[in-house]
């Protein structure tokens, strides 16, 4: 609707600058052909009096040589005679053009009147001639001049210059009596097409900046009213075709504003909460920090006196020897031997931490190979069931043949680990069972015991560093960390679980080699 008004206001201004273009090119037209005939028609008038003027001169130069004799003036008589010659093509030539621009009913005569008084001219050069050549008395010569002169000369030449002066004369002035006529008509055209034209143009214009004002106007008003927090249609009125989709944009990018508005409302709540979680997060995380290092405190006291104890006991047993005045070879072995044994406690606590250290650089170094895991779980309850004869430690399997890729002292260190724990936290006499379960991916260790069991609060952190329990306050609390980390450095996972009053349960899971 919208183009349709632009295209009714072009077309009326279009209609109307053509209507103007095309009375100015017809305009211009009709005045430069009235120029042109005015043109001829002045040039006829001046070739007729010039021809006029040539004659009288000519004649005159005849009469003198009538008069002085036939040798006078024949040089000026012969160029008048050209002059005449030429006014009369050039006449000739003006009237035909004349003719065919305002027509033969304007022009009657003319040229026809022109070749009679070209015969008229000739007539009159002859009679001269004649004059001259006849060998009459001077008293005839003079009659028959002086009838040449008053009667063709004076009478009929002088009559047909002035009837073709007066006929051009008329020529001329219906030419500028019908340009004025023309230069009236185009002005009060102009004037009329003026009146009627600028009060349709300002109409057009005022009705034009209507239809294009009001859009702008709504659309401002909805931006303010979106501005001000305004969301729900702030264009309600109806536009033309091409602003209803421009109003439909508004309308649902303010729709959308409300929901974003809505959406931020709701999100700046879920961040508040979020927020408020997270901080209970950090705060417990900031807890469990000051617990780690309150273990950590604790964990150097206990290296630091698990330190001091063995090397207390190396200086002792060194100096206590060398005090000795009269020392036998058998107090010399005693006290190495001694020695040894704290120096290997010493030992083992360094490369407990040293793995570990190592573990969480990510720079453990395994050396794997292909092992079948019910053979390898067989020798190691074998040594247990040794050193424990009093107990009955088991190893039960579902499949005899489950190969692992693992680093075999690693693995045994873990299996030592576990197997130690649950003789460790399970009354005497009580069993421990290691069973071997697979499945298409992973091959599962399980080492249950019969013991007291942990607490729930407790079997959150076991798998931690320096963490020992109540009842036990043996060790450094490092076996289970060493073993996690040896197990998740081969690629698997260790899990325990435990209900109080029945017992222990470690299992660990190991990725099955791939099959070729």
């Amino acid at each position: 609707m919208y183009k349709r008004k632009l295209f009714y206001f072009g077309l009326t201004t279009a209609f109307i600058l053509i209507v103007a273009l095309l009375c100015t090119a017809i305009s211009a037209h009709l005045t430069r052909q009235n120029l042109r005939q005015s043109t001829i028609a002045q040039s006829l008038l001046i070739e007729h009096q010039e021809l006029s003027s040539i004659s009288y001169r000519m004649f005159k130069q005849l009469t003198d040589e009538v008069i002085f004799g036939q040798n006078a003036n024949q040089t000026e008589v012969r160029k008048k005679q050209e002059l005449i010659a030429q006014a009369l093509t050039n006449i000739r030539r003006l009237e035909i053009e004349q003719r065919e621009a305002l027509g033969e009913e304007i022009t009657q005569g003319s040229v026809e009147d022109t070749d009679e008084l070209e015969q008229l001219i000739e007539q009159i050069v002859l009679e001269f001639n004649m004059v001259v050549r006849n060998r009459d008395t001077p008293a005839d010569q003079r009659a028959r001049l002086e009838k040449l002169l008053e009667v063709t000369i004076d009478n009929k030449f002088r009559e047909a210059i002035n009837a073709a002066v007066l006929r051009q004369g008329k020529v001329v002035a219906a030419i500028n009596a019908k340009i004025d006529t023309l230069n009236t008509a185009i002005v009060w055209f102009t004037l009329g097409l003026a009146i009627l034209s600028l009060p349709l143009i300002a109409y057009g214009c005022y009705w034009l900046f209507n239809q294009l004002y009001q859009p702008l106007v709504l659309i401002r008003n909805a931006t303010d009213s979106i501005l001000s927090g305004h969301y729900r249609k702030p264009i309600s009125e109806t536009l033309d075709d091409e602003f209803d989709e421009l109003a439909d944009s508004i309308n649902t990018l303010a729709e959308q504003l409300q929901d974003f508005k809505e959406q931020e409302a709701m999100s700046r709540k879920n961040l508040e909460v979020e927020v408020e979680q997270r901080t209970r997060e950090l705060t417990n995380a900031n807890l469990q920090l000051t617990k780690i290092d309150s273990r950590r405190r604790q964990f150097i006291a206990d290296v630091s006196h698990e330190l001091r104890t063995p090397l207390t006991i190396i200086r002792g047993e060194a100096q206590v020897t060398l005090r000795l005045k009269s020392a036998c070879e058998e107090d010399y072995k005693e006290t190495l031997s001694s020695i040894l044994n704290q120096s290997v406690t010493l030992s083992r606590l360094v490369d407990d931490l040293l793995l570990l250290t190592r573990a969480e650089m990510n720079q453990l170094q395994l050396e794997l190979a292909s092992v079948a895991m019910q053979p390898l779980l067989q020798t190691e309850v074998s040594k247990w069931q040794r050193l424990h004869t009093e107990r009955q430690i088991t190893v039960s399997a579902d499949d005899d043949t489950v190969t692992v890729k693992i680093d075999t002292p690693r693995i045994q260190q873990v299996l030592s680990i576990l197997i130690d724990n649950a003789v460790k936290y399970s009354a005497p006499g009580m069993p421990v069972n290691v069973s071997l379960t697979s499945d298409s991916s992973y091959a599962k260790v399980t080492v249950k015991d019969c013991g007291d069991g942990i607490s729930a609060a407790e079997i959150e952190n076991v798998f931690e560093r320096f963490v020992r329990f109540r009842k036990h306050n043996d060790g450094l609390g490092l076996g289970l960390p060493i073993a996690k980390a040896i197990v998740e450095a081969h690629g698997g996972s260790i899990v325990a679980t435990s209900v109080p009053g029945e017992g222990s349960t470690f299992s660990f899971s190991l990725p099955l080699e791939p099959q070729s």
